[in-house]
């Protein structure tokens, strides 16, 4: 796994954040949006892009969807309805801003398998015993894999990171 200690997850790509600290420098509250305003953003396609100086969207609630779905229903929602409004938010964009998904808890909830690499994500109550494909069904696994966002003098992971899902 690829440790990224850059700025760059800030200004273009896909990140899963969970740190509020570092969040609070690119986005006051008023500009995060949440998850069913940005599925309806990503549907209208032109919008203004409300953080870092206009080339950032912050998103929250995705946890929340997650843990409101059965496994099975998260998985085809991740792969089809999520995965299709990020794919046309780097359309829009021209992979040229920031789409960042705000994960309170994502330090629990995003775990990756030291063997494989592969991220999953941990489902919560009432379906605890299970993990979702996370990395598999949006970005697809394989050499295709997020770099860990590392705060550089403090080692602390804040997040994932990946350039571009296709």
């Amino acid at each position: 796994m690829t440790k990224l200690y850059d700025s760059v997850w800030q200004r273009r790509g896909v990140s899963w954040i969970w740190d509020n600290e570092v969040l609070s420098r690119i986005a006051i509250t008023s500009e995060i949006v949440s998850i069913r305003q940005f599925l309806r953003f990503s549907a209208k396609k032109s919008f203004k892009l409300p953080s870092n100086s206009g080339n950032t969207l912050v998103v929250d609630g995705l946890e929340f969807c997650l843990s409101s779905m059965n496994p099975c229903h998260s998985e085809v929602w991740l792969y089809e309805d999520l995965k299709g409004a990020i794919l046309s938010f780097q359309d829009e964009f021209s992979g040229d801003a920031a789409l960042i998904f705000r994960i309170p808890c994502g330090e629990n909830l995003l775990e990756r398998d030291i063997t494989t690499g592969c991220i999953f994500w941990n489902c919560t109550v009432p379906y605890i015993d299970k993990k979702i494909e996370f990395g598999r069904l949006l970005w697809g696994e394989g050499s295709n894999q997020p770099r860990e966002i590392v705060i550089k003098l403090q080692g602390k992971t804040i997040g994932w990171f990946h350039p571009r899902l296709s």
